[in-house]
């Protein structure tokens, strides 16, 4: 029978998971106003080490995070729910689940070491497709950077076969926490060596952040060893569940795969455009993919388990993936929606508040600005779609959100070039203006792809989705705070960035949640009576 969504259960692993992610991200963020203050925007250094970090950071993408949940948490967690097992051997449910995990962290310790040892072999290779726009020194320098981190990519793929077997045992908080000491590692890199010519801080940076990778990984395995008491590494592809793990690997590997292809892409069209263009959309990443991570990722990462472990026949599975989903989405948009329209009317608030220091200077905070504000437009589809990819993975198909991915890239690449390119120089803008087009082109493929995923979902399962009366009313909501956060920085200006942020953004936030209390909107109050608790 199927397992009915407990709410209060629900609600509190995605709490954790928030609580992790809003660790690792204020630390992510401290991390990026340190390098903003030493590096600045517009330094062929900068740009050096931001390229050089996405190069490896492919084989984690690849191989990592997503990856893995979408894949093994399927299978691993329905061990768990089901207890003892009859695959391809005979036990418990703990010695089964422990030969899976096993069993998949080898294959994957070894096929991340292969490609670190080939990646570091090949980076002049990859250099040529990766930033065409380099040349010289500032060439070398990446090369010297990405033949660094590569290690530390294979690392960062270690930790999140634990993150894949610390949620499925529900252990969230760690999981998601750990990367605070990744960031804390870089933090003290800068710190120590900021005294060094920029150069020599990217490369000693690059060391740094090698080290991170390690002490999360590290972080995180006493607690995974002592959950799998019969974890065995050892090279089985025989078993049923494994070979499950694989088939699902391959089609979210080459998903994955294709939109690390759209991001390159990007990055390659970014070094194009000038110096400054590449450190620009990377401060501005770490502003636009807050709010996905902090809301998006924890509430897809707390159902992904508990809807890959419902029980019964299609119609009940069924039932509980639409209730677990619907609300799910809502939880998704009462945050996402004022967080794009804090970056389309407050952008200049929080860009300043946050980096403006240092080598970063107001005129920075107003290019990142129109980057992030230009990512606001796909922001609720990319993150609602984290959701309804989950849903998928639940049900044991990779295949739907590949195709729907592919076309999202195809999408994404073909616009991103006619914004960054023949459409600015149509308008007259600077070079530099294309960075602006590469984002918001992304949000209408986002949209895209969202708007296949929900409809073939619900030839499926139901009808899903967000009623529209409750958007009408999270639009009104962050509409109204925005205008009397836009008032209060007319009248105070931004002369002092930190003060001056802490009270726009503090109104805002303070009317978006009155505003909705008083339009009765139920996440609202369920919200507030977390944090009463």
């Amino acid at each position: 029978m199927a397992r009915a969504p407990h709410p209060e259960s629900a609600g509190r692993h995605a709490f954790l998971v928030g609580a992790g992610i809003l660790l690792s991200r204020i630390m992510g963020l401290v991390r990026q106003r340190v390098f903003s203050h030493y590096f600045g925007i517009f330094s062929d250094p900068a740009d050096a080490f931001n390229s050089a970090l996405r190069v490896p950071n492919f084989l984690q993408n690849l191989f990592g995070e997503g990856v893995l949940s979408a894949s093994f948490i399927p299978v691993y967690a329905r061990l768990l729910a089901e207890g003892p097992v009859s695959g391809s051997g005979s036990g418990s449910g703990d010695e089964e689940s422990g030969r899976v995990a096993g069993a998949v962290g080898a294959i994957l310790a070894l096929g991340t070491s292969l490609i670190v040892l080939v990646g570091v072999l090949a980076t002049p290779y990859l250099m040529l497709v990766i930033a065409p726009g380099y040349h010289g020194e500032k060439r070398e320098l990446t090369i010297l950077l990405v033949r660094i981190l590569f290690p530390g990519a294979g690392l960062l793929v270690c930790s999140a076969w634990c993150l894949g077997i610390l949620n499925s045992h529900r252990k969230f908080f760690l999981s998601y926490s750990a990367p605070v000491i990744w960031n804390a590692a870089m933090i003290a890199t800068m710190l120590v060596f900021r005294r060094l010519n920029l150069s020599a801080l990217a490369v000693k940076l690059a060391w740094g952040t090698v080290i991170g990778s390690a002490l999360q990984f590290g972080v995180q395995l006493p607690t995974v060893l002592r959950l799998l008491r019969k974890l065995r590494l050892h090279l089985d592809t025989r078993n049923s569940h494994v070979r499950e793990v694989i088939r699902n690997f391959a089609p979210v590997s080459i998903s994955r795969g294709v939109v690390q292809i759209s991001a390159y892409v990007d990055q390659a069209l970014a070094t194009l455009l000038g110096t400054g263009a590449m450190t620009a959309m990377t401060t501005a990443q770490s502003l636009y993919t807050l709010p996905v991570s902090l809301f998006g990722m924890s509430v897809s990462a707390a159902e992904l388990p508990a809807m890959s472990s419902a029980l019964g026949d299609p119609a009940q599975v069924a039932l509980a993936l639409r209730l677990r989903l619907n609300r799910g989405l809502r939880q998704i948009a009462f945050f996402i929606v004022p967080s794009a329209m804090a970056f389309l009317a407050l952008g200049d608030v929080i860009t300043a508040m946050l980096y403006v220091g240092g080598r970063f200077t107001r005129a920075d905070a107003a290019y990142v600005w129109a980057i992030v504000g230009g990512s606001a437009i796909g922001l609720l589809a990319s993150t609602m779609g984290r959701l309804y990819a989950s849903t998928y993975y639940a049900l044991r198909d990779t295949r739907t959100p590949l195709r729907f991915a592919v076309l999202r890239v195809g999408l994404t690449i073909l616009l991103g070039y006619l914004c960054a390119f023949p459409l600015r120089r149509w308008i007259g803008l600077d070079p530099q203006w294309g960075a602006v087009g590469l984002t918001a082109s992304a949000g209408v493929a986002g949209w895209v792809e969202f708007t296949l995923l929900r409809r073939t979902l619900n030839r499926r399962i139901g009808p899903t989705g967000l009623p529209f009366a409750l958007v009408v009313r999270l639009w009104a909501a962050a509409a109204v705070s925005a205008a009397s956060g836009w008032a209060v920085k007319s009248a105070i200006g931004l002369d002092h960035p930190v003060r001056a942020g802490l009270l726009i953004l503090g109104v805002y936030g303070v009317l978006y949640f009155a505003v909705t209390y008083l339009m009765r909107v139920e996440e609202c109050a369920g919200t507030l009576r977390r944090l009463r608790r």
